[in-house]
């Protein structure tokens, strides 16, 4: 019988928003830090830290974080640098359990949502109160952009598109148009009891995810953010959206057959 050990998480502390994500990091740094600083003078009681995971590039996604960690401080700016490629799960998942913030947010770091609409993830989460066992998800979505999105693209690709959201529907996740924007606010207790269970380290990670929560009974609420698509993407459509499908089969088969148990963890302080 195969499971996730639980992963311990450090010590929360009053408020925080921990950010983590890889590649070209310039982006997120140059918008979130800014917000962070602006929401500090607002409110005296608001702490935050950006942690950086750098999953293996060969970018200079480390090189550019450490200057920005000498620049606002380590206690600001974390930096974590995987000698191995885990794949964008296994690397948002370290970020993770390396947080100690009550709430943690999860962006990818070239900047494609725009960082102050973390305002919204807010107000997204607070819609769901009172949380069950203190936890709740608010997952940013680019599903108002759908129609504009189709107009842009081939009709292979958006037959792809299609196709993928068919197979998470019918699969693993009900409710939720947008599974894969990379912009997620969750509660502490919600992180650490859906990473907890993750199996998944690559791109369909948000999937089982969204999965865990759902069985869980944790709410979700999905909020309407601006995004913007950026060059560079490591995605080439067929191969990964197949790689994909493969994994919502291999999430659906694996918890159905009891190969994969979900397990609420003890709760976190």
């Amino acid at each position: 019988m195969k499971k996730r050990n639980s992963s311990s998480m450090p010590k929360a502390r009053r408020k925080y928003y921990p950010a983590s994500g890889t590649h070209l990091p310039n982006s997120c740094l140059l918008l979130c830090l800014p917000t962070m600083k602006r929401n500090g003078k607002q409110d005296s009681k608001f702490t935050y830290e950006v942690i950086v995971v750098d999953d293996g590039s060969q970018d200079q996604t480390s090189k550019v974080a450490f200057k920005y960690s000498q620049k606002y401080g380590s206690d600001k700016v974390r930096v974590i640098t995987l000698v191995q490629n885990r794949g964008k799960g296994g690397a948002v998942r370290m970020g993770v359990f390396s947080s100690r913030g009550e709430k943690i947010l999860m962006a990818d770091a070239d900047g494609a949502t725009k960082f102050p609409d973390v305002e919204k993830l807010e107000k997204g989460l607070s819609a769901l109160q009172p949380w069950p066992d203190q936890m709740a998800i608010a997952c940013g979505s680019r599903a108002h952009l759908e129609k504009e999105s189709i107009a842009q693209r081939s009709y292979f690709r958006t037959l792809l598109m299609y196709g993928f959201h068919f197979l998470v529907w019918f699969l693993c996740v009900k409710g939720i148009r947008d599974t894969q924007c990379g912009f997620k606010l969750l509660t502490r207790e919600a992180a650490a009891q859906t990473f907890s269970s993750l199996h998944i380290e690559r791109w369909a990670f948000d999937v089982e995810l969204l999965y865990i929560a759902q069985f869980l009974k944790i709410p979700i609420a999905e909020v309407a953010v601006n995004w913007t698509e950026i060059e560079g993407s490591k995605l080439v459509p067929f191969w990964s959206w197949l790689q994909m499908g493969k994994d919502l089969l291999f999430i659906r088969l694996r918890y159905l057959m009891g190969a994969w148990r979900i397990e609420p963890t003890r709760k976190v302080s």
